[in-house]
């Protein structure tokens, strides 16, 4: 590794350098190469002649890019590089609120990775998962983050000039807490706040003046989205049928009092403004749909976050995008790296999407861009799997005018600049999208099959009609070329032993039902011991290895809290295969009559309309597994 003599005006620069080699190759020595390092101006430039360097940033949190692109231009003998980010704020929100809650390490590892990406801000979503004084059922057994924790993070993330923003949910979303009895006066419905409650409002303010506590930020994003069924519970009991966008603004009003008491300025998800005037409709808006007297009551205080994952049309985003600036100037968007359908990430369709996104948006004058890492589900899919799409975004946004037009990441030089960070090049990253893709050649549309396959119950059967490919060679080609990454040096090998190890026991388990189904409907007895004795326990067997690393993986990057939910599933999944082989070997020796469930004439899939494993994205566990009653 290089060894570099940093020259700087202040000692925090040098700190947070050197707090870059946790992650980035080089050295630091009195005797080695200097670096003059400068706060002035706006922007990043980072220059080298005469084998002197120079790096020059307007601001603290552009030290750590400015940093590194220092590290992958090294090899050239002069350079003269300027950048400046296409957005005020570019930042990332990570999902801590569905089951898998980072650990601190880990936690810290990512925000060292956003800094030296060039990622301004972090937001952790935390429906529950922050402990609240008065409050000890709030977060319970959920690996709820501590005051202290959170003050850490916010103190790792000021190091390298990154804002640490609260995300909570102040309307809807707040389904873990309803089992509890405590709450049930303050749920409306479902999901939802019972607005105009005053111990909602109570309960509303310890969690901002719990925020107000673990946060340096007086920024809040304070959610709001997706409550579909607002006043159409217990408020419509109690007063009768009103005005729902009016509920709404009324809310975000007392809301706002609780937050102008603690200093904050809020961003919230806009989608309900809009499904309240339009009908439920967000993202196909009509122009007459928007000609409301409602929408001047819209707080123009507050930053609306248009959020939209799905489009790979560029006029889709800036036709919305103009919508909201109708209603208010403070408009952000929130793009997604997608993480959250099942094990495997889908950096692909994210960054097909997001390119579109970003052009819109830079037309458009946003100011704020986040970049969403949902976890629905179970959050099955490691946070670091998606750093593929992260370095996407972030050298869009820098480098915005040279490279929106080009496939840059096909290109051998960027590559490598995701190799000096992750040691690992990007094509090789972007196989951990490869267990999704047994259905395509890549993923510009979106499918979750590692999922669906996996938990595709053998004698049900529910997605057997999607199988029409030979899988068992599909995913034993993905295996090896996992399990080649996974024998690389990186500290992010072990995502590519659990995702190979998946694809492992996806060759024996995906067309499983098929063969079953296939030999029973011909009687083919010698076929169906020969499944029941060698086959499926070889499919027990592989199972067993792929929990095994799953595991590893989890406690490697999160709490324990959750992963009860995993066991359970897979537990589910193993038992369910031995009920399989218990049947398959009685019916062949004669001791029941016939499988119920071998009886029934397949049906075609039929859970959405189209019957397209290439688009299927069906990431329901309850209601993959069985179409019987659970819960």
């Amino acid at each position: 590794m290089i060894p570099f003599h940093v020259l700087a005006d202040q000692a925090w620069q040098y700190e947070l350098i050197e707090e870059l080699r946790k992650t980035l190759p080089f050295t630091l020595s009195d005797e080695g190469l200097p670096v003059e390092v400068k706060q002035q101006g706006n922007g990043i430039q980072v220059t080298k002649k005469d084998n002197v360097r120079q790096i020059t940033v307007g601001d603290r949190n552009q030290i750590a890019r400015a940093w590194y692109l220092m590290l992958r231009n090294e090899s050239l003998n002069e350079y003269d590089i300027k950048e400046q980010c296409s957005f005020r704020d570019l930042g990332v929100m990570l999902d801590c609120s569905r089951n898998a809650v980072m650990k601190l390490p880990t936690l810290l590892e990512y925000i060292r990775q956003l800094a030296i990406f060039g990622y301004h801000s972090l937001q952790l979503y935390t429906e529950d998962t922050i402990k609240i004084e008065e409050e000890p059922y709030f977060g319970y057994m959920r690996g709820a983050y501590t005051k202290e924790e959170m003050k850490e993070v916010d103190a790792y993330c000021a190091k390298f000039g990154m804002e640490l923003v609260p995300c909570v949910q102040t309307l809807a979303h707040i389904n873990q807490i309803t089992r509890y009895e405590r709450y049930q006066e303050i749920i409306d419905v479902n999901d939802i706040f019972l607005v105009g409650n005053e111990k909602t409002y109570q309960l509303i303010e310890r969690i901002i003046a719990t925020a107000a506590e673990m946060y340096t930020s007086r920024k809040i994003n304070i959610g709001m989205d997706e409550a579909h069924m607002l006043g159409l519970g217990k408020f419509l009991d109690q007063n009768g049928y009103q005005n729902r966008f009016t509920i709404m603004v009324e809310h975000l009003k007392r809301v706002q009092e609780i937050l102008h008491r603690y200093g904050f300025t809020a961003m919230m998800w806009s989608d309900m403004f809009f499904r309240l005037l339009a009908n439920g409709e967000y993202y196909s808006l009509k122009e007459d749909q928007l000609k409301s007297d409602l929408l001047q009551h819209v707080p123009k205080d507050i930053e609306l976050i248009y959020w939209d994952y799905y489009s790979r049309d560029y006029h889709h985003y800036a036709q919305n995008l103009a919508t909201h600036y109708r209603i208010s100037d403070r408009i952000g968007f929130a793009a997604g790296a997608w993480k959250w359908t099942g094990f495997a990430p889908e950096n692909r369709f994210s960054q097909v999407a997001g390119k579109e996104a970003v052009k819109a948006c830079v037309e458009k004058g946003v100011n704020t861009f986040l970049v969403t890492c949902w976890g629905d589900n179970g959050a099955e899919a490691s946070a670091f799997s998606v750093l593929p799409t992260m370095f996407y975004y972030a050298e869009l946004a820098y480098q915005f005018e040279n490279l929106v037009d080009k496939e840059f990441t096909k290109e051998k030089e960027y590559s490598e600049y995701f190799k000096l960070v992750t040691g690992i090049s990007f094509e090789e990253f972007m196989l951990l999208d490869s267990p999704n893709e047994v259905f395509m050649e890549t993923t510009y549309t979106h499918s979750n099959a590692c999922k669906f396959l996996l938990y595709n119950d053998v004698l049900i059967g529910t997605f057997d009609s999607i199988v029409r490919c030979e899988t068992r060679n599909a995913y034993e080609d993905k295996k090896n070329k996992l399990a080649a990454v996974a024998e690389v040096d990186s500290r992010y090998s072990y995502l590519f032993q659990t995702l190979s190890s998946l694809c492992h026991l996806l060759e024996e388990k995906a067309d499983l039902g098929v063969e079953i189904k296939k030999a029973y409907d011909k009687k083919d007895f010698d076929k169906l011991r020969e499944i029941a004795q060698s086959k499926i326990p070889e499919v027990l067997k592989r199972l067993d290895r792929f929990l095994r690393d799953f595991r590893y993986q989890w406690h490697k990057e999160n709490k324990s809290f959750g992963f009860e939910i995993q066991l359970i599933r897979l537990g589910g999944l193993k038992e369910r295969l031995y009920y399989a082989k218990e049947q398959i070997l009685l019916w062949t020796e004669g001791g029941i009559e016939r499988i119920d469930e071998l009886e029934e004439e397949r049906l075609p899939f039929a859970y959405f309309e189209q019957e397209d494993g290439s688009r299927l994205n069906y990431n329901l566990w309850n209601v993959i597994v069985s179409p019987a009653v659970m819960g």
